[in-house]
């Protein structure tokens, strides 16, 4: 279990204001990681740090809107002072979108790609910069994507062609910094009740769960393993990897 000890590396978690991201910081701290925690929302992280280091944690916070470029470079270098080297990312930060295809507009299309899609590359971008400049040859880069990415349904065509467009840059990314020893993975969770998929289990949930093998939606604490397996060096060899934690739902989507 040695291999799975975050003991004195430094992760970050976008997105870590609330839902999984908040969940994520907790994982990582729980298995020996210093977190940054990182969010635009930064007044919603207090409660979070304290929560960290009352469990005998560190955590510290950092100001990111992963849609500007100025503010990603901002907050890395924030860090990079208060941790030193940031080995893990996990980019969590997302929006979504559940209207037809014929009821959007320009607008929902660039909010959703810019912080999807765009945001996460521009934020693993920053962080390999910064590895490869220290000329550390270990990091590990998580995209938090979806099934939606994997299959299709109806209502959320911009949210799911994000994530598909996700897994296809964590592929692109690992094969592009595996020499410089920086392993990009991604995760995709089935359907997580949290406060961004409210409205949507509000309208689905009694017909969702019919369809779902194993009859249960995936809880932020289901994520935990493949989190921890992903970060650590139990997952060394691990890159351009997906893994699906669903219930089953994936191999019966109907939505």
């Amino acid at each position: 279990m040695a291999n799975f000890d975050l003991s004195g590396k430094t992760a970050l978690v976008t997105g870590a204001s609330s839902g999984l991201g908040r969940s994520f910081a907790k994982t990582l701290s729980g298995a020996g990681a210093n977190v940054i925690l990182a969010a635009r929302r930064v007044e919603q992280l207090q409660a979070l740090r304290q929560e960290i280091e009352a469990g005998g944690g560190r955590a510290e916070i950092v100001k990111m809107d992963v849609t500007s470029d100025a503010s990603i470079e901002a907050a890395f270098e924030q860090a990079w002072q208060l941790m030193g080297p940031v080995q893990i990312i996990v980019n969590n930060a997302g929006v979504a979108a559940t209207k037809r295809m014929l009821d959007k507009d320009e607008g929902e299309w660039r909010r959703v790609l810019d912080t999807n899609l765009i945001g996460a590359a521009n934020v693993a971008r920053a962080a390999a910069q910064r590895l490869v400049d220290a000329k550390l040859s270990r990091g590990s880069i998580i995209n938090i994507a979806s099934i939606l990415g994997l299959q299709s349904a109806l209502g959320v065509a911009i949210y799911a062609a994000s994530k598909a467009a996700l897994l296809s840059l964590t592929k692109s990314l690992a094969l592009e910094w595996g020499r410089k020893g920086i392993r990009v993975n991604a995760i995709a969770p089935g359907y997580v009740k949290t406060d961004l998929s409210k409205e949507f289990f509000d309208r689905k949930a009694e017909k969702l769960i019919d369809q779902i093998p194993l009859k249960k939606f995936v809880d932020p604490s289901d994520l935990d393993g493949p989190l921890l397996l992903l970060a650590s060096d139990a997952s060394s060899w691990m890159t351009g990897s997906t893994l699906v934690v669903d219930a089953g739902h994936s191999l019966v989507f109907e939505a």
